[in-house]
């Protein structure tokens, strides 16, 4: 039995990953009180008590976290501390051939953020074949529901808040560095976050148009189909549906991918949807966990009753 240890338990992400956690007969969790959990001592022996250390923390708390786990611990950090790090495994294992391979035998497992998964995996495969060039200048747009913002944002907009709220507006977010390296693009992209009016759910978008592309603007949709067919976690839909909302995918942890394109075939839409708190964060913790521990990476996920990772 693998002995998991959640620090930072009690913030959005730590509460849901436990939930899903706490009836698993595979893994023994290490719970710490609250006076326990502020005891740096305890911290500490509970971090080395475990086989794997997820951390939910912020960025600095889990800096430091990593500092006191000993070698015999392997760590999911599900903070933005450790994204670029070397000697760090990205965890988002559709991302590269072979990258849930790399995942299982890791030591340290740094989890993706809840926008750049969307868009890397609408951009990076078209860098990869070669449809967008590497120093293409791209931007993505993109919205959130509000309980990716932490416990601050939650009570405000529980209690009333804006129906839509554009931030990060001096264009300084910290997931472009991120979004930059795990897409292998020479350029960061222009990201313009905002938050809107309900509690899950995430739909991110990149445009394009067709001289920035090296093939067909229909093109767009074959290299994803191809590369994400075989994902229960992933869909491809090429239907073009008339409508996308930013809960499509809230409540589940699978993720939507479209490819739009204009009837002269000159512009592209890209986007995706799916959960900020699933596969924006906790499903996605959960996933790695799983490959970490060798059990069904699908183990303990939402996933809808249709989910079989073909193009819709």
């Amino acid at each position: 039995m693998t002995a998991v240890f959640i620090d930072g338990a009690a913030g959005t992400t730590g509460l849901e990953i436990h939930a899903r956690l706490a009836g698993r007969t595979d893994l023994e969790l290490i719970d710490l009180d609250e006076a326990r959990r502020r005891d740096p001592a305890a911290r500490r022996e509970a971090l080395n008590d475990a086989d794997i250390a997820l951390l939910c923390l912020p960025d600095e708390a889990a800096r430091e976290a990593a500092t006191l786990a000993g070698p015999r611990t392997r760590l999911l950090d599900a903070s933005s501390a450790h994204r670029t790090a070397e000697g760090w495994t990205y965890g988002f294992p559709e991302l590269e051939p072979g990258r849930a391979g790399e995942i299982e035998d890791a030591r340290r497992v740094s989890n993706p953020g809840c926008y750049p998964t969307g868009f890397l995996a609408l951009v990076r495969p078209l860098v990869r074949a070669g449809l967008l060039p590497a120093d293409a200048l791209v931007s993505v747009n993109a919205t959130s529901g509000y309980s990716g913002g932490g416990k601050a944002m939650i009570a405000e907009f529980a209690g009333g808040g804006p129906a839509f709220r554009p931030y990060a507006l001096a264009l300084g977010h910290k997931h472009v560095g991120e979004m930059t390296r795990h897409a292998g693009l020479a350029h960061p992209p222009v990201f313009q976050p905002a938050v809107a009016h309900v509690f899950r759910g995430m739909v991110v978008e990149v445009p394009l148009h067709a001289a920035q592309l090296t093939g067909p603007v229909a093109a767009l949709a074959d290299v994803l189909a191809d590369v994400y067919g075989g994902s229960p976690a992933i869909r491809v839909r090429t239907d073009a549906p008339t409508t996308v909302a930013v809960e499509d995918d809230a409540d589940t942890d699978r993720m939507t991918l479209h490819a739009f394109a204009s009837a002269d075939g000159r512009q592209a839409r890209l986007v995706a949807t799916l959960d900020n708190l699933g596969k924006g964060a906790a499903g996605a913790a959960v996933q790695n966990l799983n490959l970490m521990t060798g059990v069904d990476p699908l183990t303990g996920l939402r996933l809808p009753p249709d989910a079989c990772g073909a193009a819709a």
